[in-house]
């Protein structure tokens, strides 16, 4: 009988924590390029493979509940305390910003695109109004059509759900109880811009050409916030992951290397 010797993986490990309405299918073909690395993509909860949050979560559920999932999740994979690279999109850059603050002693460096952490945010800056404004459309749609169509024709241009085919229409409108909940984890995050002076590893904050201001205003009170942050503005809109990927990835792939190059 030959026996097979798996040896261990030891490459440094990446996290890929993707955008809501998505999975950890997004991030395919960054996990290709970054080949130097031990890419872990997670399906956030109700997205991908990933459970809807439980029945008793869902009344007040919040980032806290999603971290623990992710935690779980790197639980399976990475021994207890391994240090990762962490990478996050939209919700799942928010989300991150949960995750680093919770274990900054692991997280080796930090990069968002459009991170969507709008608690962040004041009550009455205008970035925060116009986000309420689109919250208030998908809670007072007449229907999850007409709630995925403020959803995404908010992100991807007016017109964006129309032009896309009934079945990808149909798609999309069955994740908007989870995208509704997204909000409401957001909203309720306690954490403060003053609270991220704790994530002094470094960080890259990432925001399209073409992004509404809610996230426009966001990112740069985020890089402002973060110790060692910097900032890079890319063609696209808040999408840009997706619909510029190849730019993108190479900015992430740069940030890692000097990452990387730090940490020798």
């Amino acid at each position: 009988m030959t026996r097979t010797t798996h040896l261990p993986d030891t490459r440094p490990a990446l996290v890929l924590l993707h955008s809501s309405m998505s999975s950890r299918n997004q991030w395919a073909a960054l996990s290709a390029q970054l080949d130097g690395y031990r890419a872990i993509a997670i399906d956030l909860l109700g997205y991908g493979k990933a459970p809807f949050p439980s029945e008793i979560e869902r009344d007040a559920f919040t980032l806290a509940h999603e971290v623990d999932a992710v935690n779980a999740a790197l639980a399976a994979q990475l021994a207890p305390g391994q240090p990762f690279h962490l990478i996050g999109h939209s919700y799942g850059g928010a989300t991150a910003l949960r995750l680093a603050r919770q274990m900054p002693q692991r997280v080796l460096s930090l990069a968002l695109f459009e991170p969507v952490a709008f608690h962040l945010l004041p009550a009455d800056d205008a970035a925060r109004r116009e986000i309420g404004a689109v919250i208030a459309a998908i809670d007072g749609a007449a229907s999850v059509h007409d709630a995925t169509r403020a959803f995404l024709d908010y992100w991807n241009g007016a017109g964006a759900f129309d032009a896309m085919p009934a079945a990808v229409q149909q798609r999309f409108s069955a994740q908007i109880a989870k995208v509704k909940l997204d909000f409401q984890a957001l909203l309720g995050e306690p954490a403060t811009l003053a609270d991220l002076a704790m994530l002094t590893m470094p960080a890259l904050v990432m925001a399209g050409a073409d992004s509404p201001l809610s996230t426009r205003r966001l990112t740069a009170a985020l890089a402002q916030a973060l110790p060692q942050a910097s900032t890079l503005q890319t063609p696209g809109g808040h999408m840009a992951p997706i619909t510029h990927a190849q730019h993108v990835n190479d900015a992430f792939a740069r940030f890692l290397a000097e990452a990387e190059a730090l940490q020798a």
